[in-house]
């Protein structure tokens, strides 16, 4: 196996440090000391620590937008692929004992000023937003209103059971939440 590079090491680190301890809570120091390189290695890839957690954001993106569309992919409407979703959030937070949303977490945990990391919570959001209604949109019975209504709903849906799963340690706000979606999509 190949071993990671400087700039992947810290990335890999960090995001395991800001997923399980929280942002405020990682200093750089230790992002230094468990990657295992040296403070001006880091400072070559990264300015900040801000600069880390944009890269693990975009990396978690890329993963976990992945992730869903794999686990949707066999179903054959795109309304089945919505309802599939809710069963990607089991899966997912099930595996990380209902540790929560990357994003949702960060966010909370976020000085007023880290606006490059608010950006990045945004872009996800948006984009998983963007995905729920291109969904919708391909539906024959419904108007793009429709779609971007219905769209909304759902993803307040698929948010609220991320974060009360967290809360609760339990997947019933999930199992709540795809029934929900299943009323509203009929």
């Amino acid at each position: 196996m190949k071993k990671l590079g400087v700039k992947d090491r810290i990335i890999e680190t960090a995001s395991d440090l800001f997923y399980n301890n929280g942002y405020n809570q990682t200093g750089i120091n230790q992002i230094i000391d468990e990657a295992g390189v040296a403070k001006a290695s880091m400072y070559m890839h990264f300015r900040s620590k801000e600069d880390i957690a944009v890269a693990y954001l975009k990396r978690r993106h890329i993963s976990w937008v992945s992730d869903l569309q794999d686990f949707v992919s066999n179903q054959i409407t795109n309304r089945e692929k919505l309802i599939a979703s809710f069963d990607y959030l089991d899966s997912w937070l099930s595996s990380v004992n209902y540790r929560g949303c990357g994003w949702q977490n960060i966010i909370t945990d976020l000085p007023h000023d880290h606006d490059k990391i608010r950006d990045q919570a945004v872009l996800h959001k948006n984009d998983v937003r963007v995905w729920v209604h291109s969904l919708l949109k391909d539906e024959d019975n419904l108007s793009d209103n429709e779609a971007m209504q219905l769209g909304d709903e759902l993803v307040i849906l698929l948010e609220g059971a991320i974060i009360l799963s967290q809360i609760q340690k339990n997947k019933w706000p999930i199992e709540v939440a795809k029934r929900a979606a299943k009323k509203l999509l009929k």
